[in-house]
């Protein structure tokens, strides 16, 4: 293997011309053959017999280039980068420039990790919500236990809107039934949109034992045999039901709770509520601290990292659907999505991670931050205990330098936070005129710095 050139492009990336030397290159073109003989046939040999000569004179002498290349060229790549003292840290982007019994050369266009230049990272301000709480929040928080509480009991009168009626139905086009318009003693909640439109609304003032037929015409966006379509559905009520919500006092909350009166569960209710409040609160600060430190940061983001954290996001969001039976092929389905939109959708979220994980990275450095053995030590138990496994587990699988890294980021975003001021954001300064510029209408050039992308991944 040998560099030829190495060129500095655009976005913090790195083009290094690459040329593989002619012995490696034909040992790959062996190693092809030989792998491939059996799946070739070639008229009065058997199969996997004949010479890669003859295979070579009947398609080409080039026919086991392609593969030879893709055999070889990731350990050059890979020895190429090393050389050059590159960190990479994305998917290079290669480019065959010329192969033949001589060897070949390609080009790699590399990611490198960008250099990020700080602004402010310290006595940075952001809102910070003040956290209360309401009796009508609490009647919200009630909510829940009155709905599980609340019973459904037969009335006699006629259904009005908020019932349940329990009806039979069957749908006829011109006179003959269809499939699917069929049902006997099904609960329909009047009201609830569950059935096509003006169902619902004409059995409103029907009660028990009357019978109707409803004349229905449906969405022209509705299934393929039925859409515009004018029917008739004959209907029975059997039953109509009203919800009755139980007393909301002390029997309630005795029946609901560990409380004895209804004050000490509205009580516990809102301490509950108010520490869900101070949590979210304290969660948005630091996310717009976050924020900040990332706006006040200058770097050229290569695509190729953000890629690979997209990739990361994916993997994930697929682990955890496949805790639920879930397979991401069948999500996608569910959805009305496929690859190339989720990429999309996990997009913001990945270009977040990479800006903020370069920002505190600046800061480590800016602040010279250490981890001792003693604090990776503490850490690797830590996460013995979380993950119920042995210490040596534990630092077979997360390299030292890894979790190094992690603690470091960590007490850098420590750093930030405990110093951020809790109030109303810093206003952003308007950029200054020159006098010659002020006279032409024209601004000056704002510094280049890392900006969000817009386009649309669990977050996690």
């Amino acid at each position: 293997m040998k560099v030829t050139s190495v060129e500095k492009k655009e976005k913090s990336t790195v083009e290094l011309t690459i040329q593989v030397e002619a012995g490696v290159f034909e040992a790959a073109v062996q190693k092809v053959y030989l792998k491939n003989r059996g799946k070739i046939n070639v008229p009065g040999f058997r199969k996997g017999k004949a010479p890669r000569k003859i295979i070579e004179g009947m398609y080409g002498s080039g026919v086991f280039y392609e593969d030879a290349v893709n055999e070889c060229y990731p350990a050059a790549y890979d020895e190429a980068v090393k050389e050059q003292g590159l960190d990479d840290v994305g998917y290079p982007k290669m480019e065959i420039v010329e192969v033949g019994k001589e060897g070949f050369t390609f080009k790699a266009l590399v990611s490198v990790r960008p250099e990020a230049k700080l602004g402010e990272y310290k006595g940075l301000a952001a809102a910070m919500e003040e956290a209360k709480v309401t009796e009508k929040d609490i009647d919200e928080e009630l909510k829940p236990y009155v709905e599980r509480a609340t019973r459904l009991v037969s009335v006699k009168r006629k259904a009005k809107k908020g019932d349940t009626a329990v009806i039979d139905f069957e749908g006829f086009d011109n006179g003959t039934p269809f499939e699917g318009g069929k049902g006997e003693n099904y609960e329909l909640k009047l009201g609830a949109g569950m059935f096509v439109p003006g169902f619902e609304e004409q059995v409103i003032g029907m009660k028990a034992g009357e019978e109707k037929d409803l004349d229905i015409t449906f969405p022209e966006d509705y299934h393929a045999d039925l859409a515009g379509k004018a029917v008739v559905f004959h209907v029975k009520v059997n039953e109509v039901k009203e919800a009755q919500a139980p007393e909301v006092d002390d029997e309630f909350a005795k029946d609901v709770s560990e409380f004895e009166t209804l004050a000490d569960f509205r009580k516990d209710l809102g301490d509950k509520l108010l520490e869900r409040k101070k949590v979210q609160a304290q969660a948005d600060f630091e996310n717009a601290v976050m924020e900040q430190l990332v706006e006040g940061m200058e770097c050229e983001i290569p695509d190729g990292m953000v890629e690979v954290q997209v990739d990361r996001l994916m993997d994930d969001y697929a682990m955890r659907l496949q805790s639920q039976g879930i397979g991401m092929d069948q999500y996608m389905s569910m959805m009305g999505m496929n690859a190339d939109m989720m990429r999309a959708s996990a997009r913001p979220a990945a270009l977040k991670q990479v800006q903020t994980e370069l920002a505190l990275t600046a800061v480590v450095k800016a602040e010279d931050i250490q981890i001792s053995d003693e604090e990776y030590e503490a850490e690797a138990a830590k996460l013995a205990e979380q993950y119920n496994m042995p210490v040596e587990q534990v630092k077979a699988i997360i390299p030292v330098e890894g979790l190094k890294k992690d603690l470091a980021l960590r007490k850098a975003s420590e750093l930030v936070i405990s110093s951020a001021v809790a109030g109303k954001a810093k206003k952003k300064a308007a950029p200054k005129k020159s006098a010659k510029k002020e006279e032409e209408g024209e601004e000056k050039p704002k510094r280049a710095r890392a900006k969000k992308k817009t386009e649309e991944p669990a977050e996690e």
